[in-house]
């Protein structure tokens, strides 16, 4: 495999608008974007990682295409628009590819849409059936800026856009694709929140992962987007592992399997010892299940040295964007050569004791350089990803 790089990086969350509000929320442990809202599932409240900032419209012709999963992508894509130009100019339209992930889609204007169709017999006039067909960010960013490489979007749950960087790789490595986007979106909706409240898995509070209070995910949205090539960059997309152990429709397996074949391939495939890994971004989703396997794998794999956090008490659980945004954040502190902080893992410190303990990074801990990141995406159905990260 030819290494890769990831170059320039547009992103929006709960915890802001770019990157360097981000970046500053991050290494804090901000959860001021977090937010309970009353107004999603019918008698009770949730606790929901939402973007507060205005987002833009699409462009006139691109109308059809417009929901909220396509202004919070467009809103990434704009902070990068300078570097995407120069990549066209570079390359030309058709050697640049685009690879997403998502999960939700125009759902939520799937909502509006047949709420107003039970209601009055018709469809809103703004409403159209591509905005939440799972091909509509790629669709839509493809023709927004002009890009005719290979364009599709990749829908596997929580590992979609991990997953998506997979892909996007192999578009350099087999020479389809001299520059990709590549990244993930998702929005709030309200299908999805109460199908995760069906399942008994929401929780009314800022979620806790690993500890023994644990008691459900919050949802998030955002967008994370990057422009991927082979030339040189400031992180190397080093390896990248996968696996499908099909275990079970919604729970993980016990004991990791997949999981840990995930991590052993991407620290294989990154030519990466386990003790030369500087943090780990947990997939930590705060449900007893996932914490449970997730902690015994990362010790086995890992050992209970490297310091890890949960980044899901400060955005939610994003989904299909979840995996791009904390690789995103992996490259925030790749980027920075001083010692410093990671990010913080938000929780009550009450110990539970079936869990394997990990080094839990916190406000105390000592600062220190980053330079080898590894992030965990789990899915439904037992897919499995694992992105390291790294200096070219």
């Amino acid at each position: 495999m030819k290494r890769v790089y990831l170059h320039a990086l547009g992103i929006i969350n709960a915890l802001g608008n770019n990157e360097g509000s981000i970046r500053a929320g991050l290494l804090n442990g901000s959860t001021a974007g977090m937010q309970s809202r009353d107004n999603l599932i019918t008698g009770r409240k949730v606790c929901v990682g939402a973007v507060m900032s205005d987002l833009p419209e699409l462009e006139p012709q691109w109308t059809q295409y417009a929901s909220r999963n396509n202004r919070l992508l467009r809103a990434a894509t704009l902070q990068i628009h300078n570097q995407i130009e120069s990549a066209l100019a570079r390359y030309g339209a058709t050697r640049i590819g685009i690879v997403l992930g998502t999960s939700t889609a125009g759902i939520a204007e799937g909502e509006r849409g047949l709420a107003a169709y039970l209601r009055d017999g018709v469809f809103p006039e703004d409403f159209s059936y591509l905005q939440q067909e799972i091909s509509s960010p790629s669709e839509y960013l493809r023709n927004a800026l002009g890009v005719y490489g290979p364009a599709w979007t990749v829908s596997t749950a929580c590992t979609s856009s991990a997953k998506a960087f997979s892909s996007a790789r192999r578009l350099l490595n087999t020479g389809l694709c001299d520059a990709v986007i590549v990244g993930g979106v998702d929005s709030i909706c309200r299908l999805t929140l109460n199908g995760f409240a069906s399942l008994e898995s929401l929780s009314r509070q800022i979620c806790n992962p690993f500890s023994k209070n644990r008691d459900g995910i919050n949802i998030g949205e955002g967008a994370a987007i990057f422009l991927m090539s082979r030339e040189p960059g400031p992180v190397c997309l080093l390896g990248i592992g996968e696996s499908s152990d099909a275990y079970h429709i919604s729970g993980p397996d016990p004991e990791g399997c997949g999981a840990e074949l995930a991590m052993r391939q991407a620290l294989s495939n990154a030519g990466v010892k386990p003790e030369a890994v500087d943090y780990m971004n947990l997939h930590g989703t705060a449900t007893i299940e996932n914490d449970l396997m997730e902690s015994h794998v990362v010790k086995r794999v890992l050992g209970p040295t490297v310091p890890c956090s949960s980044t899901k008490p400060l955005v939610g659980h994003m989904l299909g964007a979840a995996g791009a945004t904390e690789i995103a954040f992996c490259w925030m502190l790749l980027t920075e050569t001083a010692p410093m902080r990671l990010p913080p893992h938000i929780w009550d410190g009450e110990i539970d004791p079936e869990l394997a303990q990990l080094n839990l990074y916190t406000y105390h801990s000592a600062q220190r350089a980053c330079r080898i990141a590894v992030s965990n995406s789990f899915a439904f159905g037992g897919n499995n990803a694992c992105i390291v990260l790294g200096h070219g």
